[in-house]
């Protein structure tokens, strides 16, 4: 027996035995995903249990240094552990924007100071981040963004609003794209950490039309930084910004339909039963053949960043596939569930309906980068298509 085939058996093992059975069901409600913070509040004792013991593993975060909060583990069993997880059902222990975006930027531009400081805490769970890039006259054209960052000495001095700052309002730190040199448009960014604790920072909610209000206006006013709270070079922000993008799409793509996507048909089947509507049966079939096609694209990718062989663009072929399959299966789950799809609370009841999810899928294909966004990257840079 090899080696890896030794860890599969382990892990299989180990998973059977520390993941609760309630910890196995699919997620349904925001409460179903813990995402850590100062103050964590765990929607039951399982979760809790959950966590702690991934935590405790270093499984959070399994390829991390040990160091930092992870397990080392090598690709090849780390793989193995996602496919185990996935085949029993396993939930993520932790959601995390700094897990999913801010570390990538931290262990490639970050101090040595700032790694030790922060990438510890995300692992463990004990710090929540936001992420503060779009503002009201700055989305996907980011080198608009007017909100200031001035040098005072010893600290910077930050003016300016952000807005789609996704949970600021539960967050415990915010990384943020602030102008330093207005003189230049295009270099003259950079970005900041801040607590949000910090005098001068408050938030807003904005409540969307799914009923929930997990986006913010987030307000800087003469809110003082330490200088050592500077992520990457000065005015050098875009290259920290970009990599942080190319990952949190890849994220986004990976969430929304990788090789975790249940299947639509056997999803609907369970449910409802055999779809007698050869129409719309075909249409679901078509789907399903699409989120394949995907999920191979995304292994191929992975394989490809691996061997350093991924080329820029393709996290933005990633969004934009995975943005609209994310639409397009909740416009069937819609079309297939007729009347039951207008019950508010049908998904806690077993129902793969629901239309709280069918209304936040709208915005699918406008955060992290509209998919307009996505298809011109697509066409500039890996097409080679003239601009228009």
């Amino acid at each position: 027996m090899s080696d890896i085939e030794q860890f599969r058996i382990e892990t299989r093992a180990w998973l059977e035995a520390n993941c609760p059975p309630s910890m196995r069901a699919r997620v349904v409600e925001e409460s179903d995903h813990f995402w850590g913070g100062r103050t964590p509040a765990f929607a039951s004792d399982d979760q809790k249990i959950w966590f702690e013991r991934m935590a405790e593993r270093g499984w959070t975060v399994p390829r991390w240094p040990a160091e930092y909060g992870g397990a080392a583990l090598p690709e090849q069993e780390a793989a193995v552990l996602r496919e185990e997880m996935h085949a029993l059902g396993c939930r993520l222990p932790l959601s995390s924007m700094g897990i999913w975006m801010l570390s990538h930027a931290l262990f490639r531009y970050g101090t040595p100071e700032q790694k030790q400081r922060f990438l510890p805490d995300i692992a463990k769970g004990r710090i929540r981040w936001a992420q503060g890039y779009s503002e009201p006259g700055a989305g996907s054209d980011l080198v608009s963004l007017q909100c200031r960052a001035e040098d005072r000495g010893d600290h910077w001095l930050v003016n300016g609003q952000k807005i789609w700052t996704s949970y600021a309002d539960k967050a415990d730190w915010i990384f943020c794209l602030v102008r330093t040199d207005p003189a230049d448009r295009y270099r003259g960014i950079s970005v900041l950490m801040m607590d949000m604790r910090t005098p001068g920072i408050s938030t807003r909610p904005i409540r969307l039309i799914s009923g929930a209000s997990p986006f913010c206006e987030t307000f800087f006013d003469d809110v003082k930084v330490p200088k050592d709270q500077l992520l990457g070079e000065l005015n050098r922000g875009w290259d920290v910004a970009k990599h942080i993008l190319l990952h949190e799409r890849e994220t986004i793509g990976e969430l929304l339909g990788g090789s975790d996507y249940q299947a639509l048909g056997t999803a609907l089947a369970e449910h409802w039963g055999p779809i007698h509507d050869p129409i719309l049966r075909a249409r679901v079939a078509l789907f399903d053949v699409d989120a394949l096609a995907f999920a191979a694209m995304s292994e191929k990718f992975a394989e490809k960043a691996k061997a350093g062989r991924a080329h820029p663009a393709q996290a933005s072929m990633m969004k934009y596939a995975s943005s609209e399959l994310g639409k397009a299966r909740y416009e069937l789950i819609m079309a297939v569930a007729g009347s039951e799809g207008l019950v508010r609370n049908a998904a806690a009841n077993g129902s793969p309906a629901d239309p709280r999810q069918w209304l936040r899928s709208k915005g699918y294909s406008i955060e992290g980068g509209t998919s307009e966004v996505q298809l011109n990257v697509i066409a500039k840079r890996i097409l080679d298509l003239p601009a228009a």
